[in-house]
């Protein structure tokens, strides 16, 4: 098509939208030609739609016009994520602007794209709330541009990146179809497509709403300043600061170049002679943050610390953070331009990736100084440009940017952390990944934007310059694999069983059979697969567990995904760490809590399984092993598809290996529990609670209608049926933990509820709930908002010999009804989904009796089609864990 064409189909759109909507005019269409990159295109024109109907009449009109669209925030993208690098038209979100609705019960909020993430934070903020992720762009960019590239900023070592706050996201997809992914209801059954989108820059999809997290506004924030010798130095204590246990908010470093740049610009009054500079913060409450200043102000001496300041007044702290964020405008004095680099590292490799970087941009000739987020590894070199107009300039530095990352990769880090690939890195993903990765991550892309539309070329290389990938397993058309006989055995019903041990051997097998024709059940623990109907192989991970990797200093450990979580556990345990995981059973696996999303109430502190898992080692179907991910918490190169596993049940490919995000042992952990006097009472001082928690890591209601045998040692009786219970769990630093928990005795004595302290926590009363349910007992979570519990009890109407668990934060209920007639299992599951549908939940069944045949799901995501095709793409048509999932 013409640009001549093109135009005149935009003088169509211009004329049912309004010629204030579109912009066709050369000289306006300037501003739009560039990002915050060095990228540059010529836009053939920019629509700004104010609703989804408007942006699906848009789509619908590109999709059949063959027209490029870049989705836009407010272009402060650093990788040239929202340039129109082959034309087309330039989708401007920014009238999409309104906070939908804010919830406060439930700590979430309903934003469309356009919103800006600094004017989000200062509303939530008014209701002692806050949104973490905070990139130094914070002040203009959107919640959408937020999504698309992940962005973080300096709080994302203690709280996280922009994906561990989006529950749930609207796309329009290519061909004009809108699509929910995930939502206020947690753990909806589906392939996260949710995790999917958040990252992919614009290209599988224009997402128009999203469904958030916020969390309580830390009450009291303590900031100091730390001057050392070398950066190596700063290094040392950043890791001594987390083996013993803390968690800064955030913890920033600057190299001795942008220290001297910095105090000769802005004379905030930085040490001249320092050889790096921490900025270190902690937050919690008043009666915390103190004691842990002190803690880290004596490590610090430990690790010879030259200087110490510790902000005594606000007035203090923004001087501190005023010298970190006068480093773009100092290096501004220096040079017309410069470029930011960035690249991730796990932390204990920063001292010597940064310099080897030092050396690489020396032998090229530049200038440079470097910021950095050492909590998380994050490097961002600046490299001084003399002339930016000169293009053979600008190519030498984008090569001296290529050599710093592949020393980023080559120490396990990755070749973006918080900017994205957009057109700048798309070259350098072949640095980080493979022909099989990377051919997936097209498969991906071509499922959900087949006629490509959607930011085209950006993110992935040409799909005509990946190398075939290899197979790990017989050729096409091959004669099947005849397995080892050390790894392939009978069960006692005559089935073969598959102990593969390596990722390489579990693709060889997954071939051989599936290729074959015969349908594979994948078994861990045994506490879910026992579950499912019969299969013609069993392949077993028991040999695919261990430790393959434990980095205690970054904070992450890599083990089989055969491996039980009470065996990892144990020995994190004598390195004062944890994965902040738990399972019902001892016998669970890692594969197998991170295939079935399996979340215990802690995920209220720490987070999900989908948190957890930074990357992953997964045998395909059709013989080939992917590598995804990188053992550090910021990462953004190319699509997640670790976490795609999260929730899949094994239907997409075979867990061999897996990398989680680790944490300290807590300090500290108290367990208060309550007997209100009804369920309605437990929930409404529940979600008092809940509303003023800070470290809590479980907020349950319990109704008990068998006698609470299965309960843990109570210093109460339970006299009376049914019993009801309100459990609440705070742990971390012992500081916070006291004043937790005074705060809830508070609570509780307003409501003239009495309470008494226990040593389980809340995740462990929930285990206790789930395994106790017997072979023909039916057992059922729901899955809603958490705002919605009351009125889903309301609606639900309970009574009776069942007994429940409400996770309050989370919006999860688990029923527990005891050997029920067939009939009668039948009536709870239809009155339960019932109701949950109602308000846009599910209820799906965990354990039934056999007789029952209940459909265990009852529930159609919005792209069901979708999750079929990659399933189907990726070699497994049904035949890999069969009647496993909803697909």
């Amino acid at each position: 098509m013409t640009t001549a064409d093109t135009q005149a189909l935009l003088a169509d759109l211009a004329a049912r939208l309004g010629p204030d909507r579109v912009i066709v005019d050369p000289a306006q269409l300037i501003t739009y030609e560039v990002d915050g990159s060095f990228e540059r295109g010529h836009p053939d024109g920019v629509v700004f739609p104010r609703s989804v109907n408007e942006v699906v009449e848009l789509v619908r009109w590109a999709a059949e016009q063959r027209v490029p669209l870049i989705a836009r925030g407010s272009g402060t993208g650093l990788a040239g994520g929202a340039v129109p690098e082959i034309g087309g038209v330039v989708v401007q979100l920014g009238l999409m602007n309104r906070v939908l609705e804010l919830d406060l019960i439930g700590r979430s909020a309903v934003v469309e794209a356009g919103v800006v993430n600094l004017l989000f934070d200062n509303q939530v903020r008014k209701h002692g709330l806050f949104f973490p992720p905070d990139p130094s762009s914070q002040r203009t960019a959107t919640i959408g541009g937020n999504i698309g590239t992940n962005a973080g900023g300096p709080h994302c070592f203690k709280y996280g990146v922009t994906s561990n706050y989006v529950t749930g996201l609207e796309v329009v997809l290519s061909d004009g179809r809108i699509i929910h992914t995930g939502g206020r209801a947690f753990d909806i059954p589906a392939y996260d497509l949710t995790a999917l989108f958040v990252g992919s820059e614009g290209t599988l999809g224009i997402i128009t709403r999203a469904d958030l997290r916020v969390l309580r506004d830390p009450p009291a924030v303590r900031t100091m300043l730390a001057a050392f010798d070398s950066v190596e130095r700063a290094g040392e204590a950043v890791s001594t600061i987390i083996a013993r246990g803390l968690i800064p908010a955030t913890m920033e470093m600057m190299d001795s170049s942008i220290v001297r740049i910095v105090e000769e610009y802005a004379h905030p009054g930085l040490p001249l002679d320092a050889g790096a500079v921490l900025i270190i913060e902690v937050d919690g409450y008043p009666e915390s943050v103190g004691p842990q200043i002190a803690e880290i102000e004596a490590i610090l001496r430990e690790c010879s610390v030259r200087e110490m300041r510790v902000a005594q007044s606000a007035a203090e702290r923004d001087r501190i953070w005023f010298a970190r964020k006068s480093a773009a405008g100092a290096m501004a004095r220096l040079a017309p331009a410069y470029y930011l680099v960035d690249g991730t590292v796990p932390r204990s490799k920063l001292a010597e990736t940064l310099a080897t970087i030092n050396q690489i941009i020396e032998a090229d000739g530049f200038r440079t100084g470097h910021v950095f987020h050492a909590g998380d590894g994050n490097l961002h070199p600046l490299v001084l440009i003399d002339d930016p107009s000169d293009r053979t300039l600008i190519a030498r530095v984008l090569e001296t940017g290529r050599k710093i990352l592949a020393a980023c990769v080559a120490a396990g880090g990755s070749i973006t952390g918080e900017h994205g690939v957009g057109i700048e890195k798309r070259a350098f993903m072949s640095l980080m990944y493979g022909p099989t990765e990377l051919s997936l991550m097209w498969d991906v892309k071509e499922m959900f934007d087949p006629v490509e539309i959607m930011n085209t070329g950006k993110v992935l290389p040409p799909r005509d310059e990946i190398v075939a990938p290899a197979h790990h397993g017989r050729p096409p058309g091959a004669a099947p694999v005849t397995l080892q006989a050390e790894t392939t055995t009978m069960s006692s019903a005559g089935l073969p069983i598959a102990t593969p041990t390596s990722p390489e051997e579990a693709a060889d097998t997954l071939r051989a059979f599936i290729g074959g024709g015969k349908s594979v059940r994948i078994r861990g623990g045994g506490t879910k697969s026992a579950l499912l109907p019969p299969a013609d192989v069993m392949l077993s991970t028991e040999d695919l567990s261990g430790i393959c990797d434990l980095a205690v200093e970054d904070l992450y450990v890599t083990v089989g995904a055969g491996t039980r979580l009470a065996d990892l556990q144990a020995l994190l345990q004598g390195h004062g760490m944890w994965a902040p995981l738990a399972s019902p059973w001892q016998a669970a696996t890692i594969g197998g809590i991170i295939a079935a999303n399996a979340n215990a109430p802690l995920r209220m502190r720490y987070g999900s399984v989908r948190d957890v898992l930074l990357a992953a080692t997964i045998a395909l179907p059709d013989g080939r092993v992917a590598r995804i991910g990188r053992p550090v918490v910021k990462n953004v190169a190319g699509y997640d598809l670790h976490k795609v596993q999260v929730g899949a049940y094994g239907t997409l490919g075979l867990l061999c290996e897996v990398t989680l995000k680790l944490a300290p042992l807590p300090r500290a952990r108290a367990t208060v529990i309550a007997m209100p006097r009804r369920i309605a009472q437990a929930l409404d001082v529940g979600a008092t609670l809940t509303q003023q928690s800070l470290i809590a890591s479980a907020a349950l209601a319990l109704e008990i209608a068998d006698g609470g045998g299965w309960l843990p040692p109570l210093p109460v009786a339970l006299d009376r049926r049914p019993t009801t219970l309100l459990v609440y769990t705070a742990e971390g630093l012992a500081e916070d933990v006291r004043a937790e928990i005074a705060a809830v005795r508070t609570v509780l004595r307003s409501a003239d509820i009495s309470a008494l302290q226990i040593d389980s926590s809340g995740s462990d009363l929930w285990g206790a709930f789930l395994s106790a349910a017997q072979p023909d007992d039916l057992l059922i979570r729901i899955g809603i908002a958490p705002k919605d519990i009351r009125g889903f009890m309301q609606r639900a109407g309970f009574g009776g010999r069942e007994s429940y668990l409400t996770d309050l934060a989370a919006g999860q209920v688990y029923v527990r009804a005891p050997a029920p007639h067939p009939d009668d299992a039948h009536r709870i599951l239809d009155r339960l989904r019932t109701a949950a549908r109602t308000l846009n939940g599910y209820a799906v069944v965990l354990a039934a009796p056999a007789r029952a045949r209940l459909d265990p799901w009852g529930y159609t995501p919005d792209a069901l089609d979708r999750m079929r095709e990659m399933r189907r793409r990726w070699g497994a048509d049904g035949l890999l864990n069969p009647g496993a999932f909803i697909v």
